[in-house]
């Protein structure tokens, strides 16, 4: 019961926004983009970031770290760096990836659930009314995402979101999703995984559902990608095929304090590096920054309403409040998105 209600709280929040956020992803695209990011390295490794106290701080630390010899050394077998998703590595308003996902599911679902027409909170959804949608509170939310993201293999789960990503784009940018992936966290990738760091993804999101788009779009395969989880059952079909299939009941919500939880079971190891954007970022920095030897904590602070958006403190998405103090407080590194960045998101093809 506490997971389904964290994991309730955490999508009511998301569903509380009136718009939709959807990811549209096309793999020759990203191939460009990687492409001209190399291309990059070979003078400036991180060309989107302005010269200033943050990128200096950031190139010093890498340096430090991977440099044989140096007093800050960190042998490449632990240099790891975990990152969030949603505000940190890309875009996260008006509304959750996930979220955009599941509705559109509840659409592309409904001529095999009649019964939907008259049952809340399918009816309201059916209807474009996600405010009344969410009038079962806690219950209502985990029915939307148990019709959604339960009741078949993983590998068919996989093959739905491949599918619906490679046609989704956003409502308001004007931009496929793939180009709404932050053009400065792109270079920080490359240019980590160039010193020898091995790069992970920690979010709240699901963990099936990053995995089958996470390597095309930041270079992070699917074994690196930390997520929450829903129960699944190995069985054998009439067949003979073995599969894994996805059951309505929720495993391990991967945000706050489960974030160094789930760095723990899936790495092993308390990360070098720690990217984060939000409070539900906040336990796993303290986590990175409280260890041994050279640490580095950062917080992207979304202070740029002209070319992305400003919200913090009073955000129902993404809220930025109690990590801001204390990244304040412990000297973490805050990255100021309108200032520090020069470009917000890869140039359009």
């Amino acid at each position: 019961m506490r997971l389904i209600e964290k994991f309730s709280c955490l999508w009511l929040v998301v569903l509380t926004a009136s718009a939709v956020f959807v990811w549209g992803c096309s793999r020759s695209s990203n191939d460009s983009q990687e492409e001209a990011t190399a291309s990059a390295v070979a003078t400036d490794p991180l060309p989107s970031w302005n010269d200033g106290p943050v990128k200096t701080a950031i190139l010093d630390f890498v340096r430090h770290t991977s440099s044989p010899g140096d007093p800050e050394f960190v042998p490449e077998r632990e240099r790891v760096a975990v990152f969030d998703n949603d505000g940190t590595l890309w875009a996260e308003q008006p509304m959750y990836i996930q979220l955009a996902f599941a509705i559109d599911r509840v659409k592309v679902l409904a001529p095999q659930h009649p019964e939907w027409r008259n049952r809340e909170p399918f009816r309201s959804l059916l209807a474009g009314d996600t405010r009344g949608a969410l009038a079962g509170g806690h219950k209502a939310i985990a029915e939307i995402v148990m019709a959604t993201h339960a009741g078949m293999t993983t590998d068919e789960f996989a093959e739905i979101v491949k599918d619906w990503v490679a046609v989704s784009s956003h409502p308001t940018l004007d931009r496929a999703y793939i180009q709404c992936a932050y053009q400065p966290m792109l270079e920080l990738l490359s240019y980590l995984r160039e010193r020898g760091y091995k790069t992970y993804i920690v979010s709240g999101g699901g963990i099936d559902f990053m995995r089958p788009w996470t390597e095309g779009v930041y270079g992070i395969p699917p074994e690196q990608v930390i997520g929450s989880q829903i129960k699944t059952r190995f069985e054998i079909r009439k067949d003979g095929t073995p599969v894994l299939t996805r059951l309505p009941e929720l495993e391990f919500i991967d945000d706050k304090e489960e974030k160094p939880i789930g760095i723990q079971r899936f790495i092993g190891r308390r990360p070098v590096i720690a990217f984060g954007n939000s409070d539900g970022d906040l336990q796993m920095l303290q986590w990175t920054a409280g260890g041994p030897g050279p640490r580095l904590a950062a917080l992207i602070h979304h202070t740029d309403d002209g070319r992305e958006w400003a919200y913090d403190r009073e955000s129902p998405i993404g809220r930025l409040d109690k990590a801001l103090d204390e990244a304040r407080a412990k000297h973490w590194l805050v990255v100021d998105m309108r200032d520090d960045w020069n470009a917000v998101f890869p140039t359009q093809h």
